[in-house]
């Protein structure tokens, strides 16, 4: 049997770090899925002056601060991708790969970096297009595959890919240089449709064409509607309450996701409430089985 965690927490910018130091001190058994480098976005901030007590720090000085933070509570960010998360009623099933963890409660805190889909993406969702290379991969033993990667760490899942389809076209969305195996063809284009019928036949990219049997869109997080089934989405943000309540018990959301501002300390202030409001949630669970007994 799977060990269940309080609370799981996917993301580890401000919001999701937030959110852990609250469930640190209510005592939860909790577990964050993120970066240890915390967050991209804050690192790459250049001068951040409306956080409170940080005035004219640097996005870098701020995310030094946070992991000193971490460290003094002993918090652990483990760095897995969450692909999908699924309500099983009394609790969540958060899929990694060939792993799967359990969590009575669980706080979305991914930002926005999901971007928006390509045209002909959500319509072959499951028909071609995936978002996990490794999940997927004996779909495409001895096909064609198409892998559109965001960051360079996707590279071990391209190299992956690459030991059982007969063919991968490797298309880099980063600036760092490409490491890939030898057999792999890097393709530096811009992909503008995905076509096929019944599933993915081929890509139309700005320069060329690929015939594709596969398409998996590597990017830092999906969009949180893909992420949990059900999850109610208004303008391309996570509908929430003031408690950070969305429409799926057990399930809060915090930060960028929910929208506007994109303000750190916004998603900081909104960490600590979905993780106050999980923790609320937690014990009237407890209390009502008690009650049942």
């Amino acid at each position: 049997m799977n060990e269940r965690y309080d609370i799981a927490i996917i993301g580890s910018g401000p919001a999701g770090l937030s959110a852990a130091l609250n469930a640190k001190i209510r005592n939860k058994k909790f577990i964050i899925f993120g970066s240890k480098e915390i967050s991209n976005k804050l690192v790459k901030a250049h001068k951040i002056n409306n956080y409170l007590g940080f005035y004219g720090k640097s996005g870098a000085e701020i995310r030094d601060e946070f992991a000193k933070h971490l460290k003094a509570m002993e918090i652990e960010i483990t760095e897995e991708k969450i692909n999908n998360i699924y309500s099983m009623g009394d609790y969540f099933a958060l899929m990694v790969n060939d792993k799967m963890y359990e969590a009575t409660s669980i706080i979305l805190a991914t930002g926005v970096n999901f971007g928006r889909p390509f045209k002909g993406e959500e319509e072959f969702l499951g028909k071609g297009v995936g978002y996990c290379a490794t999940c997927d991969a004996p779909l495409y033993k001895d096909k064609v595959v198409t892998i559109i990667a965001y960051n360079k760490h996707e590279e071990a899942e391209a190299n992956f890919i690459a030991s059982i389809a007969s063919k991968v076209y490797y298309i880099p969305m980063y600036k760092e240089k490409v490491e890939v195996d030898s057999s792999i063809e890097i393709v530096n284009d811009t992909l503008v449709e995905i076509v096929g019928e019944n599933s993915v036949k081929k890509l139309v990219l700005k320069n060329r064409e690929i015939e594709t049997d596969g398409l998996f869109i590597l990017r830092d997080s999906i969009s949180p509607g893909q992420l949990v089934p059900g999850l109610k989405i208004n303008e391309n943000h996570v509908e929430v309450d003031r408690l950070m309540r969305t429409n799926i018990e057990g399930c809060f959301a915090a930060g960028d996701i929910v929208g506007a501002p994109y303000q750190y300390i916004k998603a900081a202030g909104e960490g600590n409430i979905a993780a106050l409001s999980a923790v609320t949630y937690l014990d009237k669970i407890k209390k009502n089985s008690k009650e049942e007994k």
